[in-house]
């Protein structure tokens, strides 16, 4: 049998949490596919086809699928499922949003936000924003996933193309429709693989103080701006640069948290960072329980004097 992977990609270039999920997927020791759906995405495909460990790719393009609508996507899952043993992606609002509706069509069960794979269809997965780590087992014909990506290394590329097959897509289905989107554009990196992340709290009072506070900040270190969930449902910041368990997962090399208390909600979505740093008035905010470096100060002034120190 063989492993599905499902990639996730923004109609220009593949996310690179594919490439750790690839690494996610050599532990079952079979050949792994690729599944790329869109339009017009054969250059997605070709960088699919370049990952270390890869050996097809699956390659579904129409102009139905330019929005990759779940109901859609996961009608292709279910209709290739059964060739595969295991089914796969990256754990984010993408996948999930597709996975669980592919397992109810495949008839098996989805796990999610996997931390670690062992023997016997055994993984370890987070429950109650990462305080608890429970074992489950899965007895069902096909294991249908998803991985917490940053806990797996990413595959690396190579010159050595696997082969791309293209598939006529399924007719398109007409439960739901495609009606607009609004795009936040920025200069900055991208959240979920920016290697500094700056997120700010609800204390930093309006949408433009948040950016007026934050924003020169990045611009300096070259980071991507982050918010907690009380920040973006006040209104200081975009729902898409939200982290938390609700919002985005990030791991970077450093992660600033500015006038953040440090909800569980929160923290379980950046907790993987490798060094973080917290500012925040309160002594005993529970930010300080997971951060590397805390200052306990007031951030008004604080940040403004670290911008212009670098």
């Amino acid at each position: 049998m063989k492993t599905l992977i499902l990639a996730e990609h923004n109609g220009t270039t593949l996310s690179a949490s594919v490439y750790q999920a690839v690494t996610a997927a050599q532990f079952w020791n079979t050949p792994i596919d690729i599944l790329v759906t869109g339009n017009n995405i054969s250059a997605i495909a070709q960088q699919a086809a370049l990952i270390d460990g890869v050996a097809h790719v699956i390659q579904i393009d129409a102009e139905h699928l330019a929005h990759q609508l779940a109901e859609d996507v996961s009608q292709i899952i279910a209709n290739i499922g059964n060739e595969y043993s295991v089914v796969l992606a990256a754990h984010s609002s993408f996948s999930r949003n597709i996975l669980a509706r592919a397992a109810a069509l495949l008839d098996v069960a989805m796990i999610s936000d996997v931390l670690e794979i062992k023997d016997n269809n055994t993984y370890v997965r987070a429950v109650y924003a990462g305080n608890i780590h429970t074992t489950v087992q899965s007895a069902d014909r096909i294991q249908l996933l998803s991985v917490h990506s940053s806990n797996f290394g990413a595959a690396s590329a190579h010159t050595q193309s696997a082969e791309i097959t293209t598939v006529a897509a399924p007719a398109q289905q007409h439960q739901t429709r495609w009606l607009s989107e609004t795009r936040t554009s920025s200069d900055r990196p991208a959240l979920s693989t920016a290697k500094i992340v700056i997120s700010g709290g609800r204390s930093l009072g309006s949408a433009e103080t948040f950016e007026q506070m934050l924003a020169p900040l990045a611009a300096r270190l070259g980071a991507a701006l982050g918010a907690t969930r009380a920040a973006v449902d006040a209104g200081y910041a975009p729902n898409d640069i939200q982290v938390g368990q609700t919002g985005v997962t990030v791991a970077p090399d450093l992660y600033i948290a500015v006038g953040v208390s440090g909800a569980v909600q929160h923290t379980y979505g950046m907790k993987d960072s490798k060094v973080v740093v917290a500012i925040n008035q309160d002594p005993d905010a529970p930010i300080f329980q997971v951060a590397d470096y805390g200052l306990v100060a007031d951030l008004f002034e604080v940040i403004p004097e670290l911008t212009a120190a670098i």
